[in-house]
């Protein structure tokens, strides 16, 4: 599009035309009008001036009158005219209307973000001093996102009717970096060590995802302040930041950045006191529990903490606002600092009411269960810490919710407000993806956990992947009867297909599917530990592929094993159970703080085919270590115990990736190898190599299983991106169970050094029947023609990996919200194994949301 670009200086206000005007005297207005107006009423102009018919006028009351009628923004030129005679005309030409805004070469903002911002738009009248505005506020625009050399070129198109089209022709310029962070006057610490601590970061190839290196003018303050915290934190109490300046480089390109600094001396802790004015509260005994002593490094973050120790001590005992305000006595010679910490009188404090607002479709009972303080209490600072967690780990409201304290009615009284910003708790997800572990992977999930806006949760999900598809149904009400009762129950069946492994290729072995339901209750003990119970009622029908592993209408041990034919059937489990649980986790999503303990058995028996004790203890422990690391320790071990009977396979632990990373699924634990015989030599010997050996993890009745996981902070712009990497260790074992009957088919004559005889089996029909070859080809006919046989090949079976020994892993992993879904990658190494185990060093899951 063409138009007509902006002379330098022309945005600006127009000056009048013509020679200025001679000093003459005093006159008076004849006539006056207007001439020019198009749009505007001749006396709508007339009113922004002074000048009115009859009335006295001067050369300078002419020209307020101009500066009078530009200053309106409605006119682009003005003249006077008669100023000799007294007849004055005042000649006009109006400002076009505004046809159209157009945005060019914009692409990292969008028309929108930027219409927004720009005071330009259609049907208003256009001035050049509105355009010369905007210009600035697109540039401030793209400066707000570290763009520096972007520049704006306004135009105007001039249409018919007096109307024009204003074009902004945008450049953008590349992104402003941070090439360089100097600092003068460091002598203490490094300069590298000192970069370390702020925010902005010098652009380099390795910060590729890092926003930390775009320049930010308010980021600047806050690096000197980030600054000032370490160097208070070492002990320099007198350091400053004497200058910061931010230098744009020639190509506009980067900028430099320059910080001078004066150290100072370092100071050390001198006496240590606490002054209390509540009279509950002796001083003595408080400064000698606090983590500042005598001799100490100064460390002003120890300061701050202390106050909110003792603020927090303060309100264990009831005093809300309680005033906790540090004394520094400073000496510069000895370069001490004394500090008595003064806590002021406060009376002690009681719950007035506690406000609930925001909540829209969460009733207000379900908050209000959460909230451990009910009017009247006396004011407990951690029952306040404790209601929130509670609420947090609902999951139904944002993050970081907290109860804010106000003044009541009284001094002795608080008001506590919970004022929560609800989020959506119902979700509806339908993924495909690809695992490692199951090939393609189907899922799909409804799930309501605020159903009726009451707290109960309402589930219902299925899966389909290459070895297991099952569909569950399941509610919890967590206040039954508004009693701090729990119960809920689920409806389920699931399929799963157990493999073998040869080489790299798995085959399906025995299925099982299971039908039931589970009857679930809770009841709280205290604050932090509950007892909950439950009833399983299942139904397992286990099955091998009878053309594949039956002969005669029977299991053959030959095809399967011993071990597998002995799973087989349907049964019914009735089973009860109980856990006891400790949980005091700040989070049960995403927990960075606090622990969780539980102990579970279950006794199968109270009817049904199955008789087994199983017990198992899981406890897990957070650490949040600041700067967003978080430290987690897992554990958890089990054994089960047949009362009467074996441990059937299906009953069984089992262990592996995802549990233990670093092994394939199923990768450890007790298995039976079947290694094939080279039967063309004699005496045969068995071959080697991975495609002559098949592996079928049995499991084990005992198992434990720990973990230590450090999960590492990245750049803010890595944090948007949904990154979220850490490194662990993995260790654990399964063991235990009865050793299975094992085959050797050519053990008898290996020892007699004679050929091996491998054993034969028929084929047979879809239906079982016996196949036979006559002059007629195949049959089934009974006795007749020469059976249609096959010959089975000749193996080994070995019993491998039924020991406690650990096996240990360690590993990097990254979750990833991918804007095609959740990503998760694994990367491990087995560092101590059994022969047997199945090793893995890459497990990916990958999926979409549709």
């Amino acid at each position: 599009m063409t138009g007509t670009l902006f002379p330098a200086g022309a945005i600006g206000q127009p000056k009048a035309s013509g020679a200025p005007l001679p000093t003459a005297p005093t006159r008076r207005i004849t006539s006056l009008r207007v001439e020019g107006t198009q749009r505007i009423e001749p006396e709508t102009a007339l009113s922004y001036t002074k000048l009115r018919q009859g009335d006295t006028y001067t050369n300078e009351t002419l020209d307020q009158a101009i500066k009078d009628l530009y200053a309106s923004d409605l006119f682009a030129d003005v003249q006077i005219d008669g100023a000799a005679t007294g007849n004055i005309v005042i000649r006009v030409r109006e400002n076009p209307i505004i046809n159209r805004v157009i945005f060019e070469g914009n692409k990292r903002l969008k028309e929108d973000k930027i219409g927004k911002e720009v005071r330009l738009k259609p049907r208003q009248i256009f001035t050049r001093s509105a355009v010369r505005a905007d210009v600035a506020r697109i540039i401030e625009l793209y400066r707000r996102q570290g763009r520096f050399a972007a520049t704006v070129q306004p135009k105007m198109v001039s249409l018919d009717q007096n109307r024009v089209d204003v074009i902004f022709e945008v450049s953008e310029g590349p992104k402003s970096k941070v090439r360089q962070i100097n600092i003068i006057g460091n002598k203490v610490f490094d300069a590298g060590k000192l970069r370390a601590q702020m925010a902005t970061k010098e652009a380099r190839f390795y910060r590729l995802l890092s926003s930390g290196t775009s320049y930010d003018q308010d980021r600047l303050a806050y690096d000197q302040q980030k600054l000032r915290q370490f160097y208070l934190t070492e002990g320099y109490a007198d350091f400053r930041v004497t200058s910061a300046v931010a230098e744009l480089t020639p190509d506009r390109k980067d900028f430099i950045i320059t910080y001078v600094v004066e150290e100072g001396p370092r100071y050390k802790f001198g006496d240590v006191t606490v002054d209390s004015d509540i009279r509950d509260f002796d001083g003595k005994k408080l400064a000698a529990g606090l983590p500042i002593k005598k001799g100490d490094w100064y460390n002003a973050k120890l300061v701050e903490d202390t106050v909110d120790n003792l603020s927090e001590t303060a309100g264990l005992f009831g005093y809300a606002f309680s005033d906790v305000s540090p004394e520094f006595q400073r000496d510069r010679d000895a370069l001490t600092m004394s500090i008595n910490f003064h806590i002021g009188q406060a009376q002690r404090t009681y719950v007035e009411r506690v406000d609930i607002t925001g909540n829209t479709q969460t009733q207000d009972k379900v908050i209000r269960r959460e909230v451990r303080l009910g009017e009247g209490d006396a004011f407990n600072s951690f029952q306040v810490k404790r209601s929130q967690d509670r609420i947090n780990s609902l999951g139904f409201f944002q993050d970081k919710f907290e109860i804010k304290q106000t003044p009541g009615s009284a001094a002795d009284r608080v008001v506590l407000e919970a004022n929560v910003e609800e989020r959506s708790s119902g979700e509806l997800q339908l993924s495909a993806g690809y695992s490692s572990l199951e090939n393609l992977l189907l899922q799909a999930s409804l799930t309501q956990r605020n159903f009726r806006g009451q707290g109960q949760e309402l589930r219902l999900s299925g899966t389909l992947s290459s070895y297991s598809k099952s569909v569950n149904l399941g509610f919890t009400e967590p206040y039954l009867l508004d009693r701090n009762i729990a119960f809920g129950g689920d409806l389920f069946r699931r399929d799963y297909r157990s493999y073998s492994t040869l080489g790299d290729t798995d085959s399906t072995t025995y299925q099982q599917v299971s039908t039931g339901l589970q009857l679930r209750t809770g009841i709280p003990l205290d604050e932090f530990w509950q007892l909950s119970g439950r009833y399983t009622l299942s139904y397992d029908q286990v099955s091998l592929d009878e053309g594949t592993y039956y002969t005669d209408g029977r299991c053959d041990p030959v095809l399967a094993g011993q071990y597998l034919c002995d799973a087989l059937g349907n049964r019914w489990t009735s089973s009860i159970g109980y856990s006891l649980i400790h949980d005091s986790l700040n989070s049960r999503l995403r927990p960075t703080a606090g622990d969780r303990f539980t102990f579970s058995q279950d006794i199968a028996g109270l009817g049904g085919d199955v008789r087994y004790i199983r017990t198992r203890i899981e406890a897990a422990k957070y650490w949040g270590l600041g700067k967003n690391f978080v430290l987690s320790a897992q554990a958890d071990g089990g054994h089960i115990e047949g009362l009467g009977q074996d441990v059937l396979l299906t009953d069984r632990f089992f262990l592996g990736d995802p549990q233990l990373r670093g092994f394939d699924i199923r990768g450890i634990g007790p298995r039976v190898t079947r290694q094939s015989y080279d039967t063309s030599v004699v005496p045969a010997t068995l071959s080697t190599g991975t495609d002559t050996t098949t592996q079928d993890a049995l499991g084990g009745t005992s198992y434990y299983h720990a973990r230590f996981e450090l999960e590492l902070p990245l750049g803010a712009g890595a944090r948007e991106m949904g990154l979220r990497p850490s490194i662990y260790l993995d260790a654990g074992a399964i063991f235990g169970g009865r050793t299975p009957t094992l085959t050797d088919t050519c053990a008898a004559s290996i020892a007699a050094g004679t050929a091996c005889t491998v054993p034969t089996r028929q084929y047979r029909d879809s239906s079982g029947n016996p196949l036979y070859l006559d002059a007629d080809g195949l049959s089934t006919t009974v006795n007749t023609g020469t059976p249609y046989t096959y010959t089975l090949g000749a193996y080994r079976e070995t019993y491998q990996g039924n020991s406690a020994s650990p096996r240990l892993s360690v590993g990097v992993g990254i979750n990833w919200t991918s804007p095609f879904g959740p990503l998760r990658i694994d990367l491990a190494k087995a560092l101590l194994k059994q022969p047997g185990d199945d090793t893995k060093l890459v497990t990916f899951n990958v999926g979409t949301q549709f």
